[in-house]
């Protein structure tokens, strides 16, 4: 059996528990491409599951040696059966198999071909990897739960973190008025990105500054979400993507609340690689670790006020 370097975890808990070590390299089956990982994007969901929280209470136990991660960039090894549109060589990215297993943190993965696609020419493999969840995250939120529209006004809370600045983007490219909250620090460079009115939370109460809105595409849950409701115009929405809203308190407000789960869309992915390429989306990445010292990325993501998006390179 050929062997492959893996970031495995035994157990869930701290960052102690991510261990560098060999495994199995996977093989592929029908409608699969075995890709060699070239690296892998670091999400919350990727600690809050080593942590014992996140997708921790789907997998439970069955799954250890279990090797985290979701976002892959890199070059395809192996085409298994049935799959056609790529080749042994080709450079591709996304985000397979999420909310199951995918494995990204090793160097080889066996992927479904309709859950990748091939990578923006434009981009390196690292900041390939920063993608696929933050950015499918973004578009189904934004364009399947939300239906912006041009000249909707949207209120993005967290709008320099992995979805947000990826957030702000698309609702760009859609024309929309985009309403951005962040630290300070951050002032500059959502303003760049398209950020129409930004609001430091630190130093202001969003909603003393903001209201009538058409979206709130919250990322931050708990007191944060409880504030927004009042910006929104009746007949608003509230998307978050930390689990579904009280369904009594939209009514409360009038308005409508949804959540979403992201999913895998090869397809998407390739509307998103094309907007990359065009310069509509550029992908920021904060920081790049080696993937043996993927307990210190976890610590930093964990640690938030991350601008973008943290990488392993393999």
């Amino acid at each position: 059996m050929k062997k492959m370097k893996a970031i495995q975890i035994h157990q869930y808990g701290g960052p102690e528990v991510l261990q560098l070590e060999e495994a199995p390299r996977p093989a592929v089956e029908a409608g699969e491409l075995l890709v060699r990982v070239h690296a892998a994007g670091v999400n919350p969901v990727d600690w809050k599951t080593r942590a014992g929280r996140g997708l921790a209470g789907r997998y439970g136990s069955d799954q250890f040696p279990l090797i985290l991660g979701w976002d892959i960039s890199g070059i395809v090894q192996e085409v298994g059966p049935g799959v056609s549109g790529f080749e042994i060589g080709d450079a591709v990215f996304g985000m397979p198999r999420f909310p199951g297993v995918a494995a990204a943190y090793a160097e080889y993965t066996a992927v479904p071909a309709a859950e990748v696609t091939h990578k923006p020419d434009s981009l390196s493999h690292v900041q390939a990897a920063a993608l696929p969840l933050v950015s499918l995250t973004a578009w189904q939120a934004l364009f399947e739960a939300a239906d912006l529209q041009a000249g909707n006004k949207i209120l993005i809370h967290a709008a320099a973190g992995g979805v947000g600045h990826v957030a702000v983007q698309l609702a760009k490219w859609r024309n929309a008025f985009v309403i951005g909250t962040a630290s300070a620090r951050n002032a500059d460079y959502l303003a760049e990105i398209g950020v129409d009115q930004f609001v430091d939370y630190q130093s202001q109460r969003f909603e003393d500054v903001v209201s009538e809105v058409d979206v709130v595409l919250d990322t931050m849950s708990g007191e944060t979400r409880q504030r927004s409701w009042g910006v929104l115009q009746p007949g608003g929405s509230l998307v978050s993507i930390l689990g579904q809203p009280p369904a009594g308190t939209a009514v409360q407000f009038g308005v409508r609340s949804t959540s979403i789960l992201v999913y895998p869309d090869g397809s998407q992915m390739a509307q998103i690689a094309a907007l990359v390429d065009s310069g509509t989306i550029k992908p920021h990445v904060d920081a790049v670790f080696p993937l043996a010292e993927a307990a210190q990325a976890h610590e930093y993501v964990h640690r938030g006020h991350t601008r973008g998006k943290v990488v392993l390179e393999l």
